[in-house]
């Protein structure tokens, strides 16, 4: 079965905790994620009112999987 996400709309915003990357240094480059009622919300800490991205666990960890595997490490040279 797969797990249905909610439209980012549904979700109380004012109650969440933000967990920004060491790796921003403050310049603006701040991507953002947290946990709320069970799925990943990433956003741009620029655009605070837009709304998030949900993704469900199973999605964030296997990006933070190949993360660590270096499958992304072409976007280090953009």
């Amino acid at each position: 079965m797969t797990l249905r996400k909610p439209d980012p709309s549904s979700f109380d915003l004012t109650t969440v905790e933000w967990v920004v990357s060491k790796h921003s240094g403050g310049g603006g480059n701040c991507v953002r994620v947290a946990v709320q009622d069970g799925f990943v919300l990433i956003s741009d800490s620029q655009n605070p009112d837009r709304l998030p991205h949900v993704y469900t666990p199973g999605e964030a960890k296997a990006w933070l999987l190949g993360a660590k595997d270096d499958d992304f490490d072409f976007l280090l040279t953009l």
